[in-house]
C-alpha cells in the first residue's frame, strides 16, 4: 500500500503504510448527503510491537464501529492518536461535514475531542450492528450493506442548512487563497458571527480552526515528500506572516517542528 493512500491528515504515511491497510467505499446514493465515504482499516501486529498513528483530523464527525462497542467521534481538534495491537479491523462512517446535526439534539460542538457511545444517538440496535461488523470476516461489500441499510433506515429528511455548512467547509479545504474568517463569510454572503453560530452547530469545530487544520494538513503533505523543504517558503504559501508563527501552529498540532517531522519522515523512506 503506498502511503499517498492512506489520506491527507495521517501522519508518518511511510511508516503507516507498512502497518495499516486502508480502503475506502462509497455509501448507498440516498446517503450521499450526508455521509462522505465509508472506511474500513485493517492490522495485524501479532508478535509485533503495538503501533500508534497519529492523525490530524478533519472537520467530520464519524461513526466507528470497534471493540468492544461502536462510538460516535466528534471532531478532534488536537492530535488524534490510535493504538493498534494484535489484529482486527475497524469500520467508520465519514460524515461530511454538518452531516451529523440531524442525529443529535445538541450543537455537534459538544462532541468536539469526544469519543460518545454510539448507543445515545442510534439506540442498542448499533452496538449489535457493531457485534456483527467485528464479528465476521472484514468483507468490505457485505459490511458496507449492512451499515447502508442501517442508515437508510434512519435517514433524517433533508436540511438545506447542512448542505451549505458542507460547501461552506469544501470550499475552504480546497481554497488555498483564503486565508481569513472575514474572507469565508464574505464569499458566502453571512456575518462572521453567524458563520461561526453554523460551524459550532453543524460542524463542530470554528471556521478560524478549519482554515488553520487546512493549511497544516498541506504542511504535514509536504513535509512528507521527499527532498528538501524551504519552509520560509510553505509559511509564505499557507499565508503565514512569517516562519516562527507556521512553525509554532505546526508543532503546536503535531507535536514536533516541521523539520524534525519531515527528517523523521525521510529517515521511515
Amino acid at each position: 500500500m503506498t502511503s499517498r493512500a492512506l489520506g491527507r491528515g495521517v501522519l508518518h504515511p511511510g511508516r503507516g503504510a507498512t502497518v495499516i491497510s486502508l480502503s475506502r467505499h462509497k455509501p448507498a446514493v440516498r446517503l450521499a448527503r450526508i455521509v462522505e465515504f465509508y472506511w474500513l482499516v485493517r492490522w495485524d501486529r501479532r508478535g509485533l510491537p503495538a503501533y500508534e498513528q497519529k492523525v490530524l483530523s478533519h472537520p467530520n464527525v464519524h461513526l466507528v464501529f470497534e471493540a468492544p462497542r461502536a462510538h460516535v467521534y466528534g471532531v478532534d481538534r488536537s492530535l488524534f492518536v490510535r493504538r493498534l495491537e494484535g489484529a482486527g479491523h475497524v469500520w467508520g462512517v465519514k460524515f461530511r461535514p454538518g452531516g451529523f446535526r440531524p442525529f443529535t439534539d445538541r450543537p455537534v460542538a459538544d462532541l468536539a475531542d469526544r469519543a460518545v457511545p454510539a448507543g445515545e444517538f442510534f439506540g442498542p440496535e448499533v452496538d449489535r450492528l457493531n457485534a456483527g461488523v467485528l464479528g465476521g470476516p472484514a468483507d468490505a461489500a457485505g459490511i458496507a450493506s449492512f451499515v447502508d441499510s442501517f442508515l437508510l433506515g434512519r435517514l433524517p429528511e433533508p436540511d438545506p442548512v447542512v448542505e451549505r455548512v458542507a460547501a461552506m467547509v469544501e470550499h475552504i479545504t480546497a481554497t488555498s487563497e483564503l486565508r481569513r474568517v472575514d474572507q469565508v463569510a464574505e464569499e458566502f454572503g453571512v456575518s462572521v458571527r453567524r458563520l461561526q453560530r453554523l460551524f459550532a452547530e453543524y460542524v463542530g469545530a470554528a471556521p478560524k480552526w478549519v482554515l488553520r487544520r487546512a493549511r497544516l494538513h498541506e504542511a504535514a503533505e509536504r513535509a512528507a515528500g521527499s527532498g528538501g523543504v524551504d519552509w520560509a517558503a510553505v509559511a509564505a504559501d499557507l499565508g503565514y506572516a512569517d516562519q516562527a508563527h507556521f512553525t509554532r501552529d505546526f508543532t503546536a498540532a503535531v507535536g514536533v517542528s516541521p523539520a524534525r517531522y519531515a527528517e523523521s519522515g525521510r529517515a521511515e523512506a
